[in-house]
C-alpha cells in the first residue's frame, strides 16, 4: 500500500481521508489531500508594490505609521495616531487640521464615521448597527469620488468593528464593506494590507450570516482565480495579525476591562482565537504553493510557542475544532515543518483521540489521519499501547459515544496506517480491535439509531476485509477472523432484529462476493486457494448457527425470521446488492474500475447513508438468481437450504410446528426448485387421489412440486382452525413456479378451484396475485378462465339469495366471500379486470337484481341483508373504474343506488347506516361518469334515466315534505358531483331533461286546488263570473304536496346549485323556473288557514335558501317581468297577483312595471287576463293612469246590450275595472259616479231580470251572479266615496235593491258552499252596512240635502227589514 497503484489485496489510497472536510475554507479534504488552487493571473488589486511592513497595524510609533502611510498609500497627508483606549485596533489617518478633514470627507459620511467611532459602550452597539447600515446605503447612493474620500478611514473602523461582540453589527459591517467595494473597486488596493487579516477572520466568523457576508464581499472584490494572488500580496501582514491574536492577545487586551463585562470579554476572545485559527487554515488553503516557503519562518515561530499547542486541550470545543483543522492544513501544506515539530504534534493530536465532543470530532479525526500520514515516526513520541489504543478502544466499545457516523468511517484508514511494529502481535491486536468494534454495537444508543448501527456494521466489514486481505494465507489469522469475529457477529445480529436494519446481510453478501471474485479470477493461485479455504470454513460455521436456530421444537420467531432474511440476501447476485442510495464505502484494488483516478474515495464520510436490508419481493419468481451466483456460493448455499428445509418439514410432520411451516414458506419463496421439493417429499410415495384427471396425475408424477402441492399444501390450506393462511398460499405459488408452463399452472388451479380449494383460499391466491406482478403472471390464464368465472357468478347468486331468504346474521360467515367478489370486480391490472369481462357483467347484474328487491323488506330485514355488502362491492368497483366506461349493467346498478337514496326511509325501509353507504357508493359511480371522455350525457344511461325518474317523481307521485327533502338532498349531491366535470354542458343538459314542457306545467297548475280564490274574490282584488270549484282539500290529501310545488322546488334547487357555479342556462329556463316558483308561493299565500304541511313546505324552501331574492341575485333575470306580464295578460288569476306581490314587496320598481302598461288601449277588448292584470295594478297606478283606463270603460258601459252585460268584455268586466279604480280612491269625479249610477238604473229598467231580487240562485248562471256582485260592490263604493246629493229615485233604487238582494241572500242559505253565492251574500251585507253607516253619520246640517221622509223611511222600513233578515241568518250560520 502507499503509491495508489497497488495490485489485488492492497488498499489503494495513501491518504484515505473522508470526503467531507471539517473546515470552512477551500475545497473539502479529498482522499488525495487538500490542495489550494494555483492562480494563473495576477490579482486585480494591490499592484506590484513589494514593500512589506511587519505588523503595520501596530507600529511602534506614530512617526513610523505616518511614514508607512505616506509611502504605501500616498494619498492622505498627515500622520497616524493611536486610539485613546486599548480596544482601538486600528489607526486614524489624521489630517493636519480639522479644516482639511472637513474638506476631504463628505459631511454626511463624516457624521456616520463619527457614529462608528463612538466610545460610549452603553450606546455604541445600537448606534454602530444603525450607522453601519447608513454607511452601506450611502456607499450605494453616493458618487464614486465622494465614497473614495472615506477609504483612508475605513481600515481602522473595519478592523475594530469586524470583531464587535454584537453579531448583527459584524454582519452589517461585511454587508456595508461589499457595497463599498462595488463602488470604489480597484481604488481599495492601497488599503488591502491593512484589511486582509481581519477580512479573512471575518470569513471564518462563528456567526454564519456574518461569515457569508464577508465571503460575498471577498468574491465581489476578487474573482476566484485572483484570490490566491490577493492573499499572497498580503500574506505577511495577515500572518502577523493572526499570530498576534493567537499568542499575544488576552480577553483584557481585546476589550476594555473597565467597561466590558468579563463574560463578554471572554466570549469575544474565544471567538477571535477561533477565527484566527480558521483564518490561518484559510490562508494556507488559498496561498499558491510557491508562496508557502516565504511564510515558513513565521509558522516556525508560531509552532515554537507553547501557547499554540495548548489550544488542542482548550476548554472551548470550537477552539479545539479550529486548532485540529489548522493542524490538518499544516500537515498538508507545510509537512516538513510539522515533521520537525513531531514531538509536539503527535501527542497533541493522538492523545486527544478520545475527544467525544461532536464539534471537535470530525476535525480531530482528520488531523489524526494527516498526522499518521505526514509524520512517519509519530509513534515514537507517544506510547501507543498505554496511551492511544486504550483511549481508542474505550471510544469504540462505547459505540463512538453517539458519534459513530463521524468516527467509524475513519477506523479503516486509521488501522491501514499503523506500522507493524505498533500492532505486533498483530493477531491479538486485530482480535482486540474487532472485538471492541463489535462491542460498540451492543450499546442501546447504537441499537436504536439506524445511522449509528449502519456506521458500526459498515466499519466492521471494511476492517475485516482489510485485515483478511493483508493477512491472507496466515491460517491462524483467517480462523480468528471467521470463527472468532465474523460468525459470532452474525450470530449476535440474528438474535437481535434491531441490528438488522444496518444492512449487515448486504455487507456480508458483498464481502463474500469480493472473496469469490478474487478466488475465481486467480485460480490455481495461492491466494485463491486461501480464499476458497476461508469460504469453506465460513459456510460450515454459518450452517452450524443456522441449523442451531432452526433445530428447536419451539424455535425463536425472531431468529427464524432473521435466518430467512439472511438466506434471501445471500441468494442475491452481486449486481442486485447495489443500494438505491449512494453509500460511500472502502474500495479495494481489485474492485476498482480500469481507469483508477487519483481522487478515488477510500472512506465514506456519511455513515448514516445506509438503508435497511432490502429483500427482493419475488427473487424466485422473476429469474433464477442461483444461476448468477459463484459456484463457491451456489453449492454450499443450496446444501444449507435443503438441510434447513428437511429439518423444517420434519418438525411440521411430527409436531405440526407452525413456526417451522412459516419458515419453510419464506425459504421456498426464494429457493423454489425441484431439488428442494424432492427433499420435502422425502421417502413418501403417496399418490394423488385416483379421481383426479389424467393430466393432473401425469403432472404430479413428473413434478415433485405439484405432488407436494396435492399431498401437503392443500391439506394445510383446508384446515379450519388456521386463520392466517397467507404464508401457505406463498408455498402454493412456489410450487406453481416449478411448473414448466402457464397451461400446466392453469390446469392445476382449475382442478383446485373445482374441487379442493375453499373460498378463503381462492381469495388469498387472488390477493397474492394482485400484490405481485410476478405472481400475477403465473396465474393470469386461470384468472381469465371459465372455471373461476362461472364459480364466482354462482357465488354471487348464492350470496344474494341466501341473505334475502334469511335474516339470520351472516356477516362473519359471508364477509370473506363478499371480499372476494369485491376484489375481482374492483382490481385492475393494466386497465383490465382480473377475471373475464363477461363474468364481471353477470356478477353486477346479480347485485342489481338483489338491490332492486330491498324495498320489499322491512328495516330489520334490510339491516341483516346483503345490501351493505353490495354497497361495499359496488363502491370498490366504482372507485377502481376511474377513466373507464361503465358497463350498462353497472349504470343500472348506479340508478337503483341513487333511487334508494332519493326516497324516504318509509318507502325504502333502509336503516341510516345503509343509506349513508348507498350515498357514498352512488357518488363514487357518478364521479366515474363525470370524468369520462366524450359526450358523457349521451353515453350514460344513468344520467338520462335518473333525470326521467326525477321528473316522474315530482309530477306523478305524491310526495310529503320529508320525501321531498330527501329527494332534494340527493339531487343536490348529484348536481355537485356533476359540477366536477370540466364541461358545464353536462349540468345544463341534465336540468333541461328534468324541465317539464308547457303542457305539463299547465296541467300541474290546473291540478292545484282552487280554494286560493276565496281571499282575492272577497277582498275585491279579482273578479270572476264563472264557478271554478265546490270542494275543500280532501282528507286523504292533507299530507301530500301538489305536483306543481314539488316540481318548482326541485328545479329551483337545481338552478340554485348551477347559478352558484356561474353556469348560464339556455332557452330562458331560469326565468321560467323562477316564474313557476312564484306561482307556487303565491298560491300558498292566498290560502286561508293553509294546512300545516304547506307551511312546512315554505319553511323548507327558506332553509334551503330557495327564495326569489336568492335566485334573482345569482343569475340574469332581465326577461322575468316580461314573462310574468305575458302570462298575466294571457291567463290572469295568480299570475296577476304575482305582479302585485312583487311591486308591493319592492322586488321590482314601479318604473319597471310602468313600461309594460304604457299602452292602455292594448288591454282592450277585455279578456279575463287583461281584466285581472288591470285589477292587480290598480293599487299602484297613478290617477292619470286610472283615468285613462276608466276612459276606455265608460263608452263600453253605455253601449252594451242585454246579452253582453254579463260578459267579461261587456258590462261585468268594465264595471269590475271601474270598481278596482274606485276602491283605490282613484276617482274623485262626482258627476262620473252619478253617471255610472244612472247607467245601472237604466240597466234595471231595460234588463230587470238581470238583477237578482228575491230569486232562487240555483237557477241563476255564474255570469249573472258576477255582474250583480260588481253592481252591488259599486253601490257600496259609491256610498263610501261620493259626497254629491242623490235624487229621491236614486235613493229608492239603492235602498230597495239592497233589501231585495238581502232577501235573495236569506232565501239561498243552502247554496253558501258555492263561492260566488258566498261572495254575493258578503257584498249584499257590505251594502247594507254602508247604508247603515251613512244614515248613522247624518247630522242636522247634512239632513237638509236628503229627500223628505228619507230618514224616517230608513228607520221605519229599511232598517227594520235588514234586521228581520240578517238576525235569523246570523243565528242559522253560526249554528252550522
Amino acid at each position: 500500500m502507499g503509491d495508489g497503484t497497488g495490485g489485488p489485496g492492497e488498499v489503494v489510497p495513501v491518504n484515505p481521508f473522508p470526503v467531507k472536510g471539517a473546515g470552512s475554507c477551500g475545497p473539502p479534504v479529498s482522499t488525495r489531500g487538500l490542495r489550494a488552487e494555483r492562480a494563473a493571473e495576477t490579482a486585480t488589486m494591490g499592484g506590484k508594490n513589494k514593500q512589506r511592513t511587519k505588523g503595520n497595524l501596530r507600529p511602534s510609533n506614530s512617526g513610523r505609521a505616518a511614514e508607512l502611510l505616506a509611502k504605501e498609500q500616498g494619498t492622505v497627508p498627515g500622520f497616524i495616531g493611536f486610539g485613546t483606549f486599548q480596544s482601538d485596533l486600528g489607526y486614524v489617518p489624521a489630517i493636519q487640521g480639522a479644516e482639511e478633514i472637513d474638506s476631504l470627507v463628505d459631511s454626511d459620511f463624516r457624521m456616520v464615521l463619527r457614529k462608528l467611532s463612538k466610545k460610549d459602550v452603553t450606546t455604541k452597539l445600537k448606534a454602530s448597527f444603525i450607522a453601519m447600515q447608513e454607511f452601506g446605503t450611502m456607499c450605494t447612493e453616493r458618487d464614486t469620488e465622494i465614497v473614495k474620500g472615506v477609504l483612508p478611514y475605513w481600515p481602522r473602523i473595519f478592523c475594530k468593528i469586524s470583531l464587535d461582540h454584537d453579531r448583527r453589527v459584524r454582519e452589517a459591517t461585511q454587508q456595508a464593506f461589499e457595497k463599498l467595494i462595488l463602488k470604489v473597486k480597484k481604488h481599495l488596493a492601497p488599503y488591502l494590507k491593512s484589511l486582509m487579516g481581519y477580512w479573512l477572520m471575518a470569513q471564518c466568523d462563528t456567526y454564519t450570516p456574518a461569515a457569508c457576508a464577508a465571503k460575498d464581499a471577498f468574491e465581489a472584490a476578487f474573482p476566484p482565480g485572483k484570490q490566491p494572488e490577493a492573499i499572497a500580496f498580503c500574506k505577511d501582514e495577515i500572518t502577523s495579525v493572526l499570530q498576534d491574536h493567537l499568542i499575544k492577545e488576552t480577553p483584557d487586551t481585546l476589550s476594555d476591562p473597565q467597561t466590558v463585562p468579563e463574560e463578554e470579554r471572554e466570549a469575544k476572545f474565544y471567538r477571535v482565537v477561533t477565527c484566527s485559527l480558521l483564518a490561518l487554515k484559510k490562508l494556507l488553503c488559498l496561498l499558491p504553493d510557491n508562496e508557502l516557503d516565504s511564510l515558513e519562518e513565521k509558522f516556525k515561530s508560531l509552532l515554537s510557542q507553547n501557547k499554540f499547542w495548548k489550544y488542542g486541550k482548550h476548554s472551548i470545543p470550537q477552539i479545539r475544532s479550529a486548532y485540529f483543522e489548522l493542524v490538518s492544513a499544516l500537515c498538508q501544506h507545510i509537512p516538513q515543518l510539522m515533521k520537525e515539530e513531531a514531538s509536539k504534534v503527535s501527542p497533541s493530536v493522538l492523545l486527544s483521540i478520545d475527544d467525544s465532543d461532536p464539534t471537535v470530532c470530525p476535525a480531530l479525526w482528520e488531523a489524526v489521519l494527516y498526522t499518521l500520514t505526514t509524520i512517519e515516526d509519530c509513534w515514537l513520541h507517544v506510547n501507543a499501547k498505554k496511551s492511544v489504543f486504550p483511549k481508542l478502544s474505550a471510544v469504540v466499545r462505547e459505540g463512538g459515544r453517539g458519534l459513530a457516523t463521524v468516527i467509524y468511517p475513519y477506523l479503516l484508514p486509521f488501522i491501514s496506517k499503523l506500522p507493524q511494529s505498533i500492532t505486533d502481535p498483530k493477531l491479538d491486536f486485530f482480535k482486540n480491535f474487532l472485538t471492541s468494534l463489535v462491542a460498540g454495537l451492543s450499546t442501546e444508543r447504537t441499537k436504536t439509531s439506524f445511522s449509528e448501527c449502519s456506521a458500526v456494521i459498515s466499519a466492521f466489514f471494511e476492517c475485516l476485509r482489510f485485515i483478511m486481505q493483508q493477512n491472507l494465507g496466515e491460517e491462524e489469522m483467517e480462523e480468528m477472523l471467521i470463527n472468532d469475529q465474523l460468525i459470532p457477529f452474525i450470530d449476535a445480529v440474528l438474535k437481535d432484529p434491531r441490528l438488522q436494519d444496518g444492512q449487515l446481510f448486504n455487507h456480508l453478501a458483498e464481502t463474500l462476493s469480493s472473496w469469490e471474485s478474487k478466488a475465481d479470477l486467480q485460480k490455481d493461485d495461492k491466494m485463491a486457494h486461501s480464499l476458497e479455504k476461508v469460504l469453506l470454513n465460513f459456510w460450515e460455521r454459518l450452517s452450524e448457527i443456522c441449523v442451531e436456530k432452526i433445530n428447536e421444537p419451539e424455535a425463536d420467531v425472531k431468529s427464524v425470521l432473521s435466518v430467512s432474511n439472511l438466506l434471501q440476501v445471500l441468494q442475491k447476485p452481486k449486481s442486485s446488492l447495489k443500494s438505491s442510495k449512494k453509500v460511500g464505502k472502502v474500495r479495494f484494488a481489485d474492485e476498482m474500475p480500469g481507469s483508477n483516478k487519483e481522487n478515488e474515495k477510500c472512506v465514506s464520510s456519511e455513515g448514516e447513508n445506509g438503508e435497511g436490508s432490502e429483500i427482493l419481493a419475488e427473487p424466485s419468481l422473476t429469474h433464477n438468481c442461483s444461476d448468477l451466483l459463484s459456484p463457491l456460493r451456489k453449492k454450499p448455499l443450496e446444501d444449507l437450504v435443503c438441510k434447513l428445509a428437511e429439518m423444517s418439514i420434519n418438525y411440521v410432520n411430527e409436531q405440526k410446528s407452525e413456526q417451522h411451516l412459516r419458515f419453510l414458506s419464506t425459504l421456498l419463496n426464494s429457493f423454489s426448485s425441484s431439488q428442494v421439493f424432492k427433499v420435502l417429499l422425502g421417502d413418501e410415495k403417496q399418490s394423488i387421489v385416483k379421481a383426479k384427471p389424467l393430466e393432473i396425475t401425469k403432472l404430479a408424477q413428473k413434478n415433485p412440486a405439484v405432488q407436494f402441492l396435492y399431498q401437503k399444501i392443500i391439506g394445510w390450506l383446508n384446515e379450519d382452525q388456521r386463520k392466517d393462511a397467507g404464508f401457505l398460499v406463498d408455498i402454493l405459488y412456489s410450487a406453481l413456479h416449478c411448473c414448466d408452463s402457464n397451461m400446466e399452472r392453469k390446469a392445476v388451479l382449475d382442478d383446485l378451484t373445482e374441487v379442493d380449494l375453499k373460498w378463503n383460499s381462492i381469495l388469498q391466491v387472488i390477493e397474492k396475485a394482485c400484490s405481485s406482478s410476478g405472481k400475477y403472471a403465473l396465474v393470469t390464464p386461470w384468472l381469465k378462465g371459465d372455471i373461476l368465472g362461472e364459480k364466482l357468478v354462482a357465488l354471487a347468486d348464492h350470496l344474494c339469495n341466501k341473505d334475502l331468504e334469511s335474516t339470520v346474521s351472516s356477516e362473519s360467515y359471508f364477509s370473506e366471500k363478499w371480499t372476494l367478489l369485491s376484489l375481482v370486480l374492483s382490481q385492475h391490472v393494466q386497465n383490465d379486470y382480473l377475471i373475464g369481462e363477461v363474468y364481471v357483467e353477470r356478477i353486477i347484474v346479480k347485485l342489481h337484481e338483489t338491490l332492486s328487491k330491498a324495498k320489499k323488506y322491512s328495516e330489520a330485514e334490510n339491516n341483516d341483508s346483503s345490501v351493505s355488502f353490495i354497497c361495499d362491492v359496488a363502491y370498490n368497483y366504482f372507485s377502481s373504474a376511474k377513466g373507464c366506461l361503465l358497463m350498462p349493467s353497472a349504470e343500472d346498478l348506479l340508478l337503483t343506488l341513487f333511487q334508494l337514496c332519493a326516497q324516504s326511509k318509509e318507502k325504502t325501509h333502509l336503516p341510516d347506516f345503509l343509506i349513508c353507504k348507498l350515498k357514498n357508493t352512488w357518488l363514487s359511480g357518478v364521479n366515474v361518469l363525470v370524468h369520462q371522455t366524450g359526450d358523457t350525457y349521451k353515453q350514460s344511461t344513468f344520467l338520462c334515466l335518473s333525470a326521467l325518474w326525477l321528473k316522474n317523481q315530482v309530477q306523478s307521485s305524491s310526495l310529503d315534505i320529508k320525501s321531498l327533502q330527501v329527494l332534494l338532498s340527493a339531487v343536490d349531491d348529484l348536481l355537485n358531483a356533476l359540477l366536477e366535470s370540466e364541461d358545464t354542458y353536462l349540468l345544463r343538459v341534465y336540468i333541461g331533461s328534468v324541465m317539464p314542457d308547457n303542457s305539463e306545467w299547465e296541467k300541474m297548475r290546473q291540478s292545484l286546488p282552487m280554494q286560493w280564490l276565496h281571499r282575492p274574490l272577497l277582498e275585491g282584488r279579482l273578479s270572476l263570473n264563472y264557478e271554478c270549484f265546490k270542494t275543500d282539500f280532501k282528507e286523504q290529501d292533507t299530507k301530500k304536496l301538489p305536483s306543481h310545488l314539488c316540481t318548482s322546488a326541485l328545479l329551483s334547487k337545481m338552478i340554485l346549485v348551477a347559478l352558484k357555479k356561474e353556469i348560464v342556462l339556455e332557452n330562458n329556463e331560469l326565468e321560467e323556473i323562477i316564474a313557476e316558483l312564484l306561482y307556487s308561493l303565491q298560491w300558498y299565500e292566498e290560502l286561508d288557514n293553509p294546512p300545516v304541511f304547506l307551511t312546512g313546505f315554505c319553511e323548507m324552501l327558506q332553509k334551503m335558501n330557495i327564495t326569489y331574492d336568492n335566485l334573482c341575485g345569482l343569475g340574469n333575470t332581465s326577461g322575468l317581468l316580461q314573462l310574468l306580464f305575458n302570462r298575466s295578460r294571457e291567463n290572469g288569476t295568480l299570475w296577476s297577483l304575482i305582479i302585485a306581490k312583487l311591486i308591493l314587496s319592492r322586488s321590482v320598481s314601479s318604473d319597471e312595471v310602468k313600461w309594460h302598461y304604457r299602452r292602455k288601449e292594448g288591454f282592450f277588448p277585455l279578456t279575463e287576463g287583461n281584466m285581472h292584470t288591470i285589477q292587480s295594478l290598480c293599487p299602484f297606478l297613478s290617477k292619470e293612469d286610472k283615468k285613462e283606463f276608466i276612459a276606455q270603460c265608460i263608452p263600453a258601459l253605455l253601449a252594451w246590450t242585454k246579452e253582453d252585460v254579463c260578459s267579461t268584455n261587456g258590462g261585468f268586466g268594465h264595471l269590475a275595472i271601474f270598481n278596482s279604480c274606485l276602491q283605490t280612491r282613484g276617482i274623485d269625479d262626482g258627476e262620473l259616479l252619478h253617471g255610472i249610477l244612472k247607467i245601472l238604473i237604466t240597466w234595471k229598467k231595460d234588463h230587470e231580470d238581470i238583477f237578482l231580487f228575491s230569486c232562487n240562485l240555483s237557477e241563476v248562471s255564474p255570469e249573472i251572479l258576477g255582474v250583480n256582485i260588481e253592481i252591488i260592490r259599486f253601490l257600496s263604493l259609491f256610498l263610501k266615496y261620493c259626497s254629491s246629493p242623490l235624487a229621491e229615485s236614486e235613493w229608492d233604487f239603492i235602498m230597495c235593491s239592497m233589501l231585495a238582494w238581502l232577501e235573495t241572500t236569506n232565501e239561498n242559505q243552502a247554496l253558501y258552499s258555492v263561492p260566488l253565492v258566498q261572495l254575493f251574500a258578503c257584498v249584499s251585507c257590505d251594502l247594507a252596512c254602508e247604508l247603515s253607516a251613512f244614515f248613522d253619520s247624518t247630522t242636522l246640517d247634512t239632513t237638509g240635502s236628503l229627500p223628505v221622509n228619507l230618514i224616517s223611511e230608513w228607520k221605519e222600513f229599511f232598517s227594520q227589514g235588514i234586521h228581520s233578515l240578517l238576525l235569523p241568518l246570523l243565528v242559522t250560520v253560526t249554528g252550522k
